[in-house]
C-alpha cells in the first residue's frame, strides 16, 4: 500500500504554491510524514529542464511539441526519482502541478492533440495518477491583477487569450473526474480555502489514506 498523492492545479497566479505549503503544515502536525514537491523542477536534473522550459530567450521560438517533450521528460525524471520512492515509503506527497497541468496548458493552451498527450503523459508518469487533486481557479483577470505576466518567465509571457485556455482546459478536466478533482474559489479568503482542503484530506486519512 502506498501513501497518500495529492496535486494542485490552477493558472498561474492563482494561489496553488501557498495552499500546497499550507496543507504540507497540516500533514506535519497531523503526525504524517510527507514530501513537498513540484513539477517543472522538482530534483536537481529537473531544474535544469525547467531552465530551459521557462527561458524568456526562447519566446515565440520554442515549438509547442517541443516543450510538450520537456515537460515530459521532466515528469518521467521526477516520478521515478523523487515521487515513486515516496509513496513507497507511505509517505503522504503533495506535487505543485502534475499531468493535469500539460493537458490544460499544452492541450487546451497550445492546442496539441489531447490523445497524444494523453499517451505521453502515462508513460512519464508509469500510469500513477492522484488519490486528489485540487484545483484552485480564479478568472484570468485576476490573476493578472496579481502579477501574472511582469516576470521573465516565457510561460507568464502569453497573453490573456491563452490563459483563457488554459482555464478553459482546467475546469473541463474537473467536470470530467469529479471524484479526484475538488475545484475552489481562488478568490476566497486564503485561510478558508486551506480550511476547506483540510476537511477533504481529514476524510480521506481517517479512510485509511
Amino acid at each position: 500500500m502506498r501513501g497518500l498523492f495529492i496535486t494542485f492545479e490552477g493558472i498561474d497566479k492563482s494561489g496553488k504554491t501557498t495552499q500546497a505549503r499550507l496543507l504540507m503544515d497540516f500533514l506535519r502536525q497531523s503526525g504524517r510524514e510527507a514530501l513537498l514537491t513540484q513539477q517543472p523542477g522538482g530534483s536537481p536534473l529537473c531544474a535544469e529542464i525547467w531552465g530551459v522550459i521557462r527561458n524568456h530567450r526562447h519566446f515565440g521560438q520554442m515549438a509547442p511539441l517541443t516543450e510538450l517533450m520537456l515537460f515530459a521528460a521532466d515528469r518521467a525524471q521526477h516520478v521515478r526519482e523523487v515521487i515513486l520512492p515516496a509513496l513507497g515509503g507511505r509517505k503522504a506527497v503533495v506535487c505543485d502541478r502534475y499531468t493535469d497541468s500539460t493537458v490544460a496548458y499544452q492541450g487546451y493552451g497550445r492546442g496539441l492533440d489531447l490523445d497524444i498527450i494523453s499517451r505521453l503523459n502515462d508513460t512519464a508518469t508509469e500510469g500513477l495518477t492522484p488519490d486528489l487533486t485540487f484545483f484552485i481557479d480564479i478568472p484570468v483577470e485576476e490573476a493578472f491583477r496579481r502579477g501574472l505576466g511582469r516576470t521573465a518567465d516565457r510561460m507568464e509571457m502569453e497573453q490573456a487569450a491563452f490563459y483563457e485556455r488554459v482555464r478553459e482546459g482546467y475546469l473541463r478536466i474537473a467536470a470530467s473526474d469529479p471524484d479526484r478533482v475538488a475545484v475552489f474559489d481562488g478568490c476566497e479568503p486564503m485561510d478558508r480555502i486551506s480550511e476547506e482542503l483540510r476537511a477533504v484530506v481529514s476524510v480521506r486519512m481517517k479512510d485509511g489514506r
